[in-house]
């Protein structure tokens, strides 16, 4: 029977089974649609926004909030339309066909949903949304920030919403506790400041939760990595190499840490553990962990540590851990070198060398009786590979380098670049223009490889050429 790896590299359709043995052309490329953005509603004028207030408070009182929940949205849709038909007539808003439509679905969306951020979190092509004070409201767009009107009333209009979402997922936020960070329903992440640490008026970050998550081919596409370089990563996730992804914030990590997820093998038990889940694995066999803050009385809390210590007697082949920022270092490290190779986790550094001069200073977090030579023993031992991303100046996110961590000599942890990538120009439009090569060196772990059947073509290491 031929294998997944020799149908791929015939160019055949290979089978959706999670590769066990990836080879040279593991990875297809296949053309990626740009998603179009969704319309926007109009601003609605003044008076409207008004009307809408009005009507909204109007509607909570002579609704019962709870039966209406419990019906369809076609169902609630034609109650609404009665609703603000007799509303509209009152008032005497003229408003024409389009218009009261606009106006019905503001109204359903501040009945049922987060109002003014419903039209938001349904465009694909939006990533963050980002609320400084209800009148001044920015989005993250293919990589870049734009400023855009979301038609809020008034402060109090915006902390509804707040409050609407926090309560939703069982936290609070008020004078006495400030901040909030949660997980929305539908997975995004959340945060929240507010008076009186929030001086201009409250401010809301959300990181949109991916309905569609990028896969390895799909990231090449873009010119996140070259193929050798996705290829070269495949082969180490499925061989168990232990992966540490470095990037600064929003650079892609948890979207890496997703199209890598995808090479492990599907007989092997993953345990997951993050703040805000995010992580999309698609393998049958995933515990998956979140973090829990104190509750009001400052009790209650659940921290990243915890649960690694708990991971660990729960027969895990690898531990994912979503970010790596604190003491759960030390646990991490530990589980790495007692039969869980193949972990990974994100940490956020500007280069391999920053990611473990904050692992060092993360194990120091704890307290325990280490020498720097012991610290940097344990690093050295865990971790066999950074994979670092980066974020350019036009709001392009790409792996800059891909390192290895070949052991210690004296008290320095000694470390070889395989892959880096070099920024050649700026053009006139802000777009960095690079290529992807290869140091020249060869990694270490390709014996490792080639030992479980796996190879990867020596032409991947050529330093004389671009890779593509």
């Amino acid at each position: 029977m031929r294998s997944r790896f020799q149908a791929l590299q015939s160019g055949e359709t290979p089978t959706p089974a999670v590769p066990d043995r990836p080879a040279a052309s593991l990875i297809q490329v296949a053309p990626l649609r740009e998603m179009e953005p969704l319309p926007l509603p109009k601003p609605i004028n003044e008076k409207l926004i008004a009307a809408k207030d009005k009507l909204h408070k109007r509607l909570i009182e002579d609704l019962n909030l709870s039966q209406l929940e419990k019906l369809s949205p076609d169902a609630v849709m034609r109650e609404l339309y009665g609703q603000v038909s007799a509303f509209a007539a009152e008032e005497r808003l003229a408003l024409n066909e389009i218009e009261f439509g606009e106006f019905v679905t503001a109204v359903y969306d501040e009945m049922m949903g987060l109002g003014p951020l419903e039209a938001i979190m349904r465009d694909p092509t939006i990533n963050d949304i980002l609320i400084n004070g209800h009148q001044n409201c920015f989005v993250e767009r293919f990589g870049k920030l734009e400023p855009i009107n979301i038609p809020f009333k008034d402060e109090a209009h915006l902390l509804r919403i707040i409050n609407k979402i926090v309560a939703a997922v069982g936290r609070r936020i008020d004078e006495s506790h400030p901040t909030c960070d949660a997980r929305m329903l539908d997975g995004s992440r959340f945060n929240a400041a507010i008076r009186p640490i929030a001086v201009d008026g409250p401010l809301v970050s959300i990181r949109k939760f991916a309905k569609k998550k990028l896969s390895l081919d799909r990231l090449i596409d873009v010119g996140a990595l070259a193929k050798p370089m996705g290829e070269l990563m495949a082969a180490a996730v499925n061989a168990r190499v232990t992966t540490l992804i470095s990037g600064g914030t929003g650079t892609g990590k948890t979207t890496m840490l997703n199209a890598l997820s995808a090479f492990i093998s599907p007989d092997e038990r993953l345990i997951t553990i993050e703040d805000a889940a995010e992580l999309q694995l698609q393998q049958p066999h995933v515990a998956r962990m979140e973090t829990r803050p104190a509750n009001t009385e400052g009790h209650g809390e659940i921290r990243q540590r915890d649960l690694v210590k708990n991971a660990l007697r729960m027969r895990p082949d690898r531990v994912i851990l979503g970010e790596c920022r604190g003491e759960e270092a030390f646990d991490m490290l530990q589980a790495m070198n007692t039969g869980h190779e193949g972990s990974m986790a994100t940490i956020h550094a500007n280069t391999p060398r920053d990611a473990i001069s904050r692992l060092e200073q993360m194990l120091g977090m704890t307290g325990m009786p280490m020498t720097v030579a012991s610290i940097r023993s344990q690093i050295a031992s865990a971790i066999r590979l950074i994979l670092q991303l980066t974020r350019l100046s036009d709001g392009k996110r790409r792996v800059t380098s891909i390192s290895e961590i070949t052991g210690m000599e004296g008290d320095i942890i000694q470390m070889q670049e395989i892959f880096r990538f070099n920024r050649l120009r700026t053009e006139a439009d802000g777009t960095v223009v690079g290529e992807f090569r290869a140091t020249g060196i060869r990694p270490r772990f390709l014996d490792d490889l080639v030992a479980k059947g796996i190879t990867v073509p020596s032409a991947y290491f050529d330093p004389t050429k671009p890779l593509v």
